[in-house]
């Protein structure tokens, strides 16, 4: 009796075993976090301001600033505005690196989409006692865009966005207003800056 429980035992064991093995192969398998050759691009624009530097950050520089240049809503979710890992609700961006008159965010790998690496840096420079540039650089990985003609579509789309914002940015430091914002769903493209 005791034999026969203990092969009964066993094969329930065995079952259990060939059961999870199954339902674990036939599970959808997540999306990579990395992609096996990742192809890095940055994409540097600048535009010249007719404010000293710091002036130029202090009206611009915040790390939530963003939204009025960008024209988009902007909160702190963690953290403290301009200290190193605060979060803003903007691709839930984290800062990770600052300088008194830059600094630079990545936003964080999401479940379900291939890492790309997104990362931006915000930096106004000295030209001379009387004017700086603003300069913001993105880097990002756009492998896992389509083909050729994709990736200089998203460059384009990327590059437009960050030039208007660059635009903004002249306007607010030199002491003007912007004009109100398009609607959305129309010819400008709202919301967060894509990964």
């Amino acid at each position: 009796m005791r034999n026969h429980s203990s092969k009964i035992a066993a094969c329930r064991a065995l079952a259990i075993v060939c059961l999870a093995h199954v339902a674990s192969a036939q599970a959808p398998a997540p999306a990579p976090l990395a992609i096996p050759n990742p192809t890095y691009i940055s994409i540097p624009m600048e535009v010249t301001v007719n404010r000293p530097a710091a002036e130029v950050w202090k009206r611009v520089g915040k790390y939530c600033d963003i939204g009025e240049w960008l024209r988009v809503p902007c909160t702190i979710t963690s953290g403290k505005d301009g200290e190193f890992g605060a979060v803003r609700s903007i691709g839930n961006e984290v800062l990770v690196g600052k300088t008194e008159l830059s600094y630079t965010y990545t936003q964080p790998v999401r479940e379900g989409r291939p890492y790309n690496l997104y990362h931006g840096t915000l930096e106004a420079r000295p030209l001379t006692a009387t004017t700086s540039k603003l300069v913001y650089t993105l880097v990002l990985d756009n492998s896992m865009l389509a083909d050729d003609a994709a990736r200089e579509r998203d460059r384009a789309q990327r590059t437009a966005q960050f030039t208007q914002a660059l635009e903004n940015m002249k306007i607010l430091a030199e002491g003007g207003t912007l004009p109100p914002a398009p609607a959305r769903g129309g010819g400008q493209k709202g919301g967060a800056p894509k990964q």
